[in-house]
């Protein structure tokens, strides 16, 4: 009898996710806001994203071998119909598809959902000065180097346009005294010996089973045949420095007060 209470339980979210998955779509939608965003459909946005983006993206969207981590936000869109588009139709020549043909408008409206829901912090106060950290930011923590704001910076490490809206203070903290605790696949690098003995290393842009190809620091772009190379090595550390080697312990407070400051403002 218990078995089959929780089977009658299941079934419903089954058949609802079938619906959505399945129904034929007549229209596109037109909305520009989501017309979607109740607990319940960030929850049917969950199971539809494990069942449609999870193999790529990561199951919790922390990233995966074929997608880079949607809970660092979103590179290619800045508002909810421009994520929707992208969840419907894809990224013209990218590997990046878009979900099952079939679904429903409101199918991809409930994926956005979940996905800002990985990407939402509560404002609090802090004891740092933004305005300092900003300097920092350019300046002595030479986070531009790697990182991109707005269009600007280096793409060695994640785009931090909307970080203060994906990563909560101590979050940020953690990713800038203990850099190596936990780095997505995304951010791997890769050290390359060449046939001649001379190592190539950076970040691994893409590889499959023959091929890989890498950013180096100076952000130039390596390709290699895997048969043609002595040796390939994946280095699964972050290229990042522990900032509390440079930053005193005010200046690193002024630094997170500003990436907490950097909000996604929706459209």
């Amino acid at each position: 009898m218990r078995m089959r209470s929780l089977c009658a339980l299941a079934a419903p979210a089954i058949l609802i996710t079938s619906f959505l998955l399945m129904a034929p779509v007549a229209t596109r939608a037109q909305e520009s806001e989501n017309p979607y965003t109740t607990r319940l459909d960030v929850r049917m946005g969950q199971r539809l994203y494990q069942q449609q983006c999870g193999r790529c993206h990561g199951q919790d969207g922390g990233g995966g071998e074929l997608g880079p981590a949607l809970d660092e936000g979103f590179r290619n869109a800045s508002t909810d119909a421009g994520l929707f588009r992208i969840v419907r139709e894809g990224i013209p020549n990218t590997q990046m598809i878009g979900i099952s043909r079939n679904a429903t408008d409101q199918s991809a409206w409930m994926v956005v959902s979940f996905l800002n829901s990985l990407n939402n912090t509560a404002d609090v106060d802090l004891p740092g000065n933004a305005s300092n950290g900003q300097q920092l930011f350019a300046g002595k923590g030479n986070c531009s180097s790697c990182h991109m704001l707005n269009g600007t910076g280096g793409r060695r490490g994640p785009e931090l346009t909307a970080i203060g809206s994906r990563r909560d203070p101590e979050e940020l903290r953690a990713s800038l005294t203990d850099p190596n605790d936990d780095v997505p696949p995304r951010w791997w690098t890769v050290r390359v010996t060449r046939e001649d003995g001379s190592v190539v290393e950076g970040l691994r842009m893409n590889e499959d089973t023959f091929s890989l190809r890498i950013m180096d620091e100076n952000e130039d772009l390596w390709s290699f045949l895997k048969g043609s190379v002595q040796s390939h090595e994946r280095v699964k550390t972050s290229i990042m420095p522990d900032a509390s080697d440079t930053l005193t312990v005010e200046e690193l407070d002024d630094l997170i007060a500003y990436l907490f400051s950097l909000k996604r403002e929706d459209i």
